[in-house]
Order: structure tokens, then C-alpha cells, then sequence
């Protein structure tokens, strides 16, 4: 028994120990857990607190930083008045339109302008222009018939010079096709700032960048209607939405952006996060680019700075902010018209404006603009060669993000003319030759042949498109216009204007076994001609023989001295323009010959400064002879015969007797290709013609391009074509067909300039040969000294 005891005292005392044990053990596991919970709210706090860290660093970088990539803007040439200037009204209303200012009965803010019958006043928006800032200033400009008479300030002080601000033509985008024009918070015009807190976040000023009010608010809506149909975001977290994360709702979204709006309105003032929202809130869509800020939807909308706006208009842009596409006011009129309302009535109830301003705006239509684009892409083709010459010199990160001004040449005048005369011609001759020219095409440069600039570039027949662009990229065979350079190396290599050439077949053996055998436009010969009157006819065969005994050689050397910079293969058939060239590279080989010989490089652009209007790069006249000056004042001559006695004459139908041009046509095989190049005393144009699957023409350069031409320069209205006489050069009276000296009154007698040595050394024997200076109508295409 005692036995038994014993061990039932032993597995009791064991039981107590395991029972103290066990007890022991529970308290340890509470321990553990309190721990770990300790331990996972440290980690919480410190990632909590690394998140905060990280996403206060993303704020403040950001918005401290280069806030947006911002775009190159590209401005045309400022349009400069002065009184003897030869400027329409019409002309000055073209500029105008461009500018997007508004026709009224009185020109009262910037942006206006009132016409009469013989006076325009216009007031000006001002400009910060490269070389000073120019203040809106009011101008009265008078005018007697095309010709700026006078010009005068509102306080009646007549002015020797105003200009307008420049046009702003297009800009350089990122790739995510973002753009806007900035603009500062002093800036927004009355009323802006007071209709979108009023319709977007009343407690703006009071709140800390998030409302709690507002969330539970918009809860409240959203639960009772079963969907999302309220937002509760202040105009801060709308702001952190589209700065810095993504449209898209979701829990993840909403849980960063509350925290980053507080944290953006600790750091920075309630004004400093409104100008950021100006700028950068989204209002609509052109396309693939999207309409950021309410500088560039103003823009966008109503063709307008926004400065310039009135009540009605900034209630619709503050309307919009809720739904830009739900209440676009080109698709939705009426529910843009109701929600504009809205935002009216709000801001009467806030006591910003009267009921009478209120029921005035209702009353307004909405007034966008029906063109559902923006004005800066309005020259596609000339921005195009913009590009290409800034990508020459300039990274595309800087062209697309810093912000970088870029002036050029471009006049909007000789642009919408250049247009006209392209668009009018080819719909005549549509109407005329019907099917075969439906799909026709053209290319356009015009230039300043004194400094080189090009002033306006068409690529095509829609004038805003924004694709192939013709005048650029157009690689057509260019015809006789090559004839100029092959008569200025024959007349460098001891020729003269009044050398016979003979106009008869030509064979031509071809390395490869063919044979070359050039045919006049008219399949006829016609014997002796002199050199002159080859060219001003035009005829293939003298031209050909001629390129032959001086040699390829040095055509194509004299097309290089003119400007020509691609290669060129030498073979014959390029004696008769068989090689391929743009507009652009015609027109400077032009440029060349109307400029006396001085070769000036074809330039788009001014001058480009930061976005702190300091220059960066000026594009400085750049200047070289390559061509001596008598042989080009004889090709000068023997161009102004083309237009008025050769194939070019037809020019002289629309105008005036006493204006002196000079060009040359060109045609090429089949007549596929319809070509003018030519010049007055200002204005230089070059015109192609063609099919781009290169069919052939029922045209040729005198019944195709030279319309165009010549439908421009009677636009243009240009000055008269004055060559300067070089001292070498000497006027002697030649018979037109033996090209031998002659009298004055000789029949068939003509006055032709000779380099000094080169006149003909025989006389027709008809009378005495007379030298001196050049009578009737070549007095007027020369300057004396």
C-alpha cells in the first residue's frame, strides 16, 4: 500500500510540474504575438514612412523641376508697317485673320481691329520679340489705295514704324503629343479663377489639399446610386492625377494621391498649385494631340489668347474641366450650353458677377470656333523645312521639351497667295482637260532672291495636309530649266547672246550601244539661231549640240557654283534636264542667277532663343560669288526674253507691260512633269506640276506651272526686276538672225549686251554699228551707274 501511495504521490507531483509547465508556456505565445505585432507595426511605420519619403521626393522634384516637356514654338516673320509701304487692306486682313483677331465696329482690347473705307485701326496684343518687348499699343493706319499712307498712335503722334506680333505657325512636339501654352496666374482673365472653384472645389483656400467633406459627400452620391457618378477630388488631387499619376480609377490610384496632395500643399503656396493646374489640366483632343492648359484650349476653342476672353467663353472652358469630351461644344452644343449655364448661375450665387452679367452670357453663343484645329497648323509644308533645318544643329530632346522660340521668314501674305494661285489654277485645269489631270499635284517655293529667306512653301495640292510634301521631296526630272546653267557655261567658255548655233538633229552614242537623239518640242528644225533666241524658243537640239562642244563637264560644274549639291550622273541627256530635282533645289539655283551671281543658301529660319527669349543661334545672311557677274546679266537678259517674246510669253496677259521678269519654262519626255522657274525685282517662285504616279500630261510648263506663276505674281503685285550692269559689259546693235553687227534702224536689228571683247567683229552691212546703251523696254531691266 505504501508502495501504491508513493507512486500515485510521484505521477501527482509530475502532473503539477507539467501543469505549471503548460501554464508557463501560454503567457511566452502572448509574448510572441504582442512582439510581432510591435515588430509589424514598426515595418508599417517605416515603409509608411519611406512611401511618405518617396512620394514627397516625387512631388517636389517634379513640380520644382522642369514641370512639362514643352515644345518648340515657331513664329512667322512679324509683319512690319510703315507709311509708303505697298500693303492692301486686304493684305493687312490677311495677317490679321492669321492672328486670329476679331473684326468689330470698335477695336477696344487687344485682338481687335475695325475697318473703314480708306483706314484700319487695329489694336495690337504686343510681343516679347527677340530684340525688345513690345507693349499692346492701339494704331490708326491710313491708307491711299494699296499703299500705306500714314500711320498714328491712339494719342494721335504719327509713327515711322509699328510691327505686329508674328504668327505662331506650328510647333515641335514630345512624343506624347502633349501641348500647351503657358501662362501665369496674373495672366487668367477675369472671372477663370472664381468659376473653377466655385464649380470645382469651394474650400480650395481653406482646405489642406484634400477635403474630407467633399469625399464623404461624394460617397454619400455614389452609394445611393449604385455607381460612380461624384468625385470628391479637390482641384489639388485633380491636379496630382494628371501630373504625376494615371486617369484611371482604382483603389491604388486614390490611396497615393490623397497623401501626394497633402503633401504638394504643405510645400507650395495655393497660388503656385493653381498656375501648375491652369497649365496642365486637360480640356480636349485634336487628333493625336492632346489640349493640355488653358492657354492653348482658348486657343483651341476660340481661336483667341486667352487673355482676351470673355464671360461666356471662360464659363464654357471652366464648364468643361468635369468632361471634356462629354461636353465638347462641337459634338455636344446643348449640353455644353447647359453645363456653361451652370457655372454662370454658381458664380452669380457667389456674388463674383451680376444678374445682369449673368442673363448677358446666357445669351451668348457659345462662339468656337468651326474649324475644329489649330491655326499653327496651318503651314505644314513650310514647318516641315523648319524642322529639317533645326535638326541640323539641334538635338530632338531640345527641340521637343525646352521650350525653344523659333522666328522665321515665313510671310503669311505671300503664303495664303501661293496657296490661291495653286489651288484656283489647278481647279481651272481640271475644268478644262477634265479625267487626265484629276489627280493633279503641285509644289511651290517662293523667296526673297536679295536675302535668300523663303517666304512661303506649298506641298501640295490640299494645302494642309500634312504628308508628302512635294516642294521638299518631289524628285522630278526638271527639263529645259537646266538650260540656263548649260547657256551660262557656254557663255563663260567665250560664247555670246548673239552666237549662231545650229538647230539641227543630233546623235549622241551611248556607252552602252544606244543612241541619244533629242527632239525639238515642235519636231522640227530650225537651222541657225542665235544663242538667245535658242533659249528664249527654248529648242533642244542647239541646246544639246552646244552642251556637247563645250563638254558635260562644265554644266555641271556651273550647276554646282549655282547651288546644286546633290551628284549628278554625267551623261548627255542631263544636258536637257533629265536629272531629278526638288522645288527647293531649282530655286536655288535660281537664286543664284537673280541674284547676280552671289550664291545665297536658302534659308526658313531667323533666329531661335530659349524659352527666356535669349538667342541661342542666329541664321546671318551668308553670302558668296560663284558665277561672274557679266555672264549672268547676259543670262538675266536672255531670261526676260523668254517672258517676253519666247515660251513664257503668255506671262504678259495678266501682267503689266512695264513690270520686268525673267524665268524659263520646262517640259519634260511625254510631258509629265509641268515646270516654271522665274523672278521679279522681290520674289522669287519656282513650280512644279505633275501626277505622283508620274503619268503623262496633256500640259506643258507654258500651259501648266507658268499659270500658277503668273496667278501669283499678279497677286503679289511685285517690284519690277532691275539687273545691275556690270562695268564689262557693252550694248552693240546685231542683226537678230546673222548675229552680226548692225544699225540702230537696220530691220531685224536688236540691242544685245556683249562682255567687254566678245561683241561680234563683223557688220551685217546694213548701216552703222551703234553702241551704248539699251532702248525702250530694255531701258527698264537694268540699273545704270
Amino acid at each position: 500500500m505504501a508502495k501504491k501511495r508513493g507512486a500515485a504521490s510521484s505521477r501527482a507531483k509530475k502532473s503539477a510540474k507539467a501543469s505549471k509547465r503548460t501554464k508557463a508556456v501560454k503567457p511566452s505565445w502572448k509574448r510572441r504575438l504582442i512582439k510581432l505585432l510591435l515588430k509589424l507595426s514598426v515595418l508599417g511605420l517605416v515603409i509608411g514612412a519611406a512611401v511618405l519619403l518617396y512620394l514627397d521626393a516625387q512631388v517636389r522634384s517634379k513640380f520644382e523641376g522642369k514641370r512639362w516637356a514643352l515644345p518648340a514654338k515657331v513664329y512667322a516673320r512679324p509683319l512690319e508697317l510703315y507709311p509708303g509701304q505697298p500693303l492692301s487692306r486686304d493684305d493687312l486682313k490677311i495677317e490679321l485673320k492669321g492672328l486670329g483677331y476679331q473684326f468689330q465696329s470698335r477695336a477696344t482690347q487687344p485682338g481687335s481691329a475695325e475697318w473703314a473705307s480708306s483706314r484700319v485701326r487695329v489694336y495690337t496684343r504686343g510681343f516679347d520679340f527677340p530684340d525688345s518687348h513690345e507693349a499692346a499699343q492701339r494704331l490708326l493706319i491710313d491708307f491711299s489705295g494699296n499703299t500705306i499712307s500714314r500711320i498714328r498712335d491712339d494719342k494721335g503722334a504719327v509713327l515711322p514704324l509699328a510691327r505686329l506680333e508674328p504668327i505662331l505657325i506650328g510647333g515641335i512636339y514630345p512624343k506624347d503629343n502633349e501641348d500647351r501654352d503657358l501662362i501665369q496666374l496674373a495672366e487668367a482673365p477675369p472671372h477663370l479663377i472664381d468659376a473653377l472653384i466655385a464649380i470645382e472645389d469651394r474650400a480650395y483656400y481653406s482646405h489642406y489639399g484634400v477635403s474630407p467633406r467633399g469625399i464623404a459627400r461624394a460617397m454619400v452620391a455614389n452609394v445611393k446610386a449604385g455607381r460612380f457618378v461624384q468625385g470628391g477630388s479637390t482641384l489639388t488631387q485633380q491636379l496630382i492625377k494628371n501630373f504625376y499619376l494615371t486617369s484611371e480609377r482604382s483603389l491604388s490610384r486614390k490611396l497615393a494621391e490623397i497623401p501626394m496632395a497633402m503633401l504638394l500643399d504643405r510645400h507650395y503656396s495655393k497660388d503656385e498649385i493653381l498656375e501648375a493646374y491652369l497649365n496642365e489640366v486637360y480640356l480636349g483632343q485634336e487628333g493625336l494631340r492632346a489640349i493640355h492648359g488653358f492657354g492653348l484650349a482658348s486657343q483651341y476653342f476660340f481661336a483667341q489668347p486667352i487673355q482676351e476672353l470673355k464671360l461666356h467663353q471662360v464659363a464654357l472652358l471652366a464648364a468643361m474641366v468635369k468632361g471634356p469630351s462629354y461636353y465638347d461644344p462641337r459634338r455636344n452644343p446643348e449640353r455644353a450650353t447647359k453645363r456653361r449655364n451652370l457655372v454662370l448661375s454658381v458664380l452669380q450665387d457667389q456674388g463674383s458677377i451680376t444678374l445682369a452679367e449673368r442673363l448677358a452670357a446666357e445669351k451668348k453663343p457659345l462662339g468656337v470656333v468651326q474649324q475644329q484645329t489649330l491655326h499653327k497648323g496651318a503651314y505644314p509644308a513650310y514647318l516641315d523645312l523648319v524642322k529639317r533645318q533645326l535638326r541640323e544643329e539641334y538635338p530632338e530632346e531640345a527641340l521637343n521639351s525646352e521650350g525653344l522660340r523659333v522666328f522665321t521668314a515665313l510671310d503669311p501674305i505671300a503664303q495664303v497667295r501661293a496657296e490661291r494661285s495653286m489651288v484656283s489654277t489647278l481647279n481651272k485645269l481640271q475644268q478644262r482637260y477634265g479625267k487626265p489631270v484629276e489627280e493633279l499635284q503641285g509644289g511651290m517655293v517662293v523667296s526673297n532672291p536679295h536675302s535668300g529667306e523663303v517666304m512661303a512653301v506649298v506641298g501640295g495640292r490640299k494645302t494642309r495636309y500634312q504628308g508628302f510634301n512635294r516642294a521638299l521631296d518631289a524628285q522630278r526630272p526638271i527639263g529645259s530649266l537646266i538650260k540656263p546653267a548649260l547657256y551660262l557655261a557656254a557663255l563663260e567658255d567665250g560664247y555670246s547672246l548673239a552666237s549662231v548655233l545650229e538647230d539641227e538633229p543630233i546623235t549622241v552614242d551611248l556607252p552602252n550601244g544606244d543612241q541619244w537623239q533629242p527632239k525639238n518640242y515642235d519636231r522640227k528644225s530650225h537651222g541657225s539661231v542665235p544663242l538667245h533666241r535658242a533659249l528664249a524658243l527654248s529648242y533642244n537640239q542647239s541646246a544639246a549640240r552646244l552642251g556637247m562642244t563645250i563638254g558635260t563637264d562644265k554644266v555641271i560644274d556651273m550647276l554646282q557654283r549655282l547651288g546644286l549639291e546633290r551628284e549628278i550622273r554625267n551623261y548627255p541627256s542631263m544636258l536637257l534636264g533629265a536629272t531629278a530635282m526638288s522645288p527647293v533645289e531649282v530655286a536655288q539655283l535660281y537664286q543664284t542667277i537673280a541674284g547676280n551671281g552671289f550664291q545665297v543658301p536658302m534659308r526658313a529660319i531667323r533666329m531661335v532663343t530659349d524659352s527666356q527669349n535669349e538667342e541661342l543661334s542666329r541664321y546671318s545672311f551668308s553670302i558668296q560669288q560663284t558665277v561672274a557677274a557679266g555672264p549672268v546679266h547676259l543670262i538675266q537678259y536672255a531670261m526676260q526674253e523668254v517672258v517676253r517674246e519666247g515660251t513664257a510669253r503668255s506671262v504678259y496677259s495678266a501682267l503689266p507691260e512695264d513690270l520686268n521678269v525673267a524665268g524659263k519654262t520646262g517640259t519634260t519626255n511625254e510631258q509629265r512633269d509641268s515646270w516654271f522657274a522665274g523672278f521679279a525685282g522681290d520674289r522669287l517662285a519656282v513650280v512644279w506640276l505633275g501626277l505622283d504616279d508620274n503619268k503623262p500630261l496633256p500640259l506643258t510648263g507654258s500651259s501648266g506651272a507658268l499659270k500658277v506663276w503668273t496667278e501669283f505674281m499678279r497677286q503679289a503685285k511685285p517690284q519690277s526686276f532691275m539687273a545691275e550692269r556690270p562695268s564689262s559689259i557693252q550694248y552693240h546693235w546685231v542683226d537678230d538672225v546673222s548675229g552680226l553687227l548692225s544699225g540702230e534702224h537696220c530691220e531685224g536689228a536688236r540691242q544685245l549686251p556683249f562682255i567687254e571683247g566678245t561683241a561680234p567683229q563683223q557688220s551685217s552691212g546694213c548701216g552703222d554699228a551703234v553702241v551704248g546703251n539699251p532702248i525702250d523696254w530694255f531701258k527698264r531691266w537694268f540699273r545704270t551707274e
